[in-house]
């Protein structure tokens, strides 16, 4: 089965064909730093982390550019005398990269700031203004949207039914939907936050810091351009038009990850509802956290509960108790993708049954063991294995196998008295069936009867 992403811009799923089939291109809009990430963020980068991880096995390669936006009107609101503009974007991206990191999501192959890209920005600019596709006007420089007849191609909207650029200041401006991409420098805003252009001192517009990292590393054209939901309009759609006007196919495919929520209303930091993604992390494990965000599929919204992170954690424990009680077993896995697996992910990137294959395949090596059957629990743990890597869940939980040859004769001596004790069950004898369960807790094992079977664990 083809690999099928839905293309926002197709409103459809198309199958995926990378330009190069042996290196996927992709680019993602990144943070602007002003202030620290939320859950939302986390699970935006969750998102492309998950479908560039899926890429990498079938395709071998993803070189991944994220981009960071640390010039910007937020940035300079936030600053204040004690933390210039500067310090501040250097510090809040340290932030985000200390929560991607917890996440384990994967290092872009190229995370260039917009502050260092300004040289590449400006060349586009006047690349446009020589087109005939932009204008100066009194030290600004703007997008003139009705030069470009295809504007509104991504959101399929007519340009008159548009909200106005809100980003840009309306000095100038021939239109009020034409767009900035380059700011004059205002009274007040520090030296710092200016660069000399053509056009006056300033610095740039939000729209064209993507294009031109995109076409700095990729040239004018590249495989996927990924990004939140609300990021569609004005931004995206602005990206598309600036690109196309300046002479580039720009992205093939748009894929765009769903928001997360707060009582369905958009988690943003402009509405005072959001979870700081430190808050969570600190309450609960990181792969907690990361099973929880991947858990619905990318395109939807997420509502972010407790009660997700509880279900989270309860089924992460399914799967390590299974995978424990396989390796005391069984020894290393050999890590292998199931075929079901692997065709929920061809299709649209589908975590959720994906998820589904991966629990069922633990209930069935569970099952396995039960029944003695050693090599179905041993292609079920290589599964489990594999899926677990694959989803960027391969870290071990709390239960860790016990190993080498004591290791060993130990899970053999528990695996037949938990046999025993299962025996005793079913036939009802449940004083025989205690006095084992007592055996172990004075030995300090615990047992856990669950729908998958006995998983046992030594206490810390």
């Amino acid at each position: 089965m083809a690999v099928r992403l839905y293309d926002t811009r197709a409103q459809a799923p198309r199958d995926f064909v990378p330009l190069d089939d042996g290196n996927v291109t992709m680019y993602v809009c990144g943070p602007t730093v002003q202030s620290g990430p939320h859950v939302g963020h986390v699970r935006a980068a969750l998102a492309f982390d998950l479908l560039r991880r899926w890429l990498a096995h079938r395709f071998g390669r993803v070189t991944v550019v994220r981009n960071v936006t640390d010039i910007d009107d937020k940035v300079l609101q936030n600053a204040t005398a004690d933390e210039p503009w500067w310090a501040l974007a250097y510090r809040v991206e340290r932030e985000f990269q200390a929560a991607y990191d917890a996440v384990s999501i994967l290092p872009p192959t190229y995370e260039p700031r917009a502050t260092a890209s300004i040289p590449q920005m400006q060349e586009l600019i006047a690349l446009l203004i020589a087109r005939g596709h932009a204008y100066a006007a009194g030290g600004d420089v703007y997008f003139d949207v009705r030069s470009w007849p295809s504007y509104g191609a991504l959101t399929r909207q007519d340009v008159d039914a548009m909200a106005d650029d809100g980003e840009a200041d309306p000095r100038g401006k021939r239109d009020p939907h034409d767009f900035a991409l380059w700011k004059a420098a205002k009274e007040g805003e520090p030296d710092s936050a200016r660069w000399d252009s053509p056009w006056g001192p300033g610095r740039p517009g939000w729209h064209i810091e993507c294009s031109a990292m995109s076409r700095r590393y990729f040239g004018g054209e590249f495989d996927i351009h990924g990004g939140g939901l609300d990021l569609r309009f004005p931004h995206h759609e602005n990206e598309l038009a600036q690109s196309g006007a300046a002479g580039d196919a720009f992205a093939r495919y748009w894929v765009h990850n769903g928001l997360v929520t707060v009582g369905g209303q958009k988690m943003s930091k402009s509405l005072g509802n959001f979870t700081l993604a430190a808050d969570v992390l600190r309450d609960r494990a990181p792969r907690v956290v990361r099973y929880a965000l991947a858990a619905a599929h990318y395109r939807s919204s997420l509502d972010v509960s407790d009660k997700a992170f509880e279900e989270a954690a309860a089924a992460l424990e399914r799967i390590d108790g299974f995978r424990a009680r396989a390796e005391r077993a069984l020894g290393a896995p050999e890590p292998e993708i199931p075929g079901a697996f692997a065709d929920a992910l061809d299709d649209d990137l589908g975590v959720p049954q994906a998820l589904a294959v991966l629990h069922e395949t633990v209930r069935a090596g569970n099952t396995a063991f039960d029944g003695g059957d050693l090599d179905a629990a041993r292609g079920a743990f290589s599964g489990v294995s594999g899926m677990m890597e694959i989803l960027g869940f391969d870290e071990p939980g709390s239960a860790a196998p016990a190993g080498g040859a004591e290791g060993h004769a130990l899970a053999t001596l528990v695996e037949a008295l938990i046999a025993q004790r299962a025996e005793a069950r079913a036939d009802k004898d449940w004083a025989t069936a205690d006095r084992i369960r007592d055996h172990f807790a004075a030995a300090g094992v615990t047992l856990e009867d669950t729908s998958d079977g006995t998983v046992w664990s030594i206490d810390g």
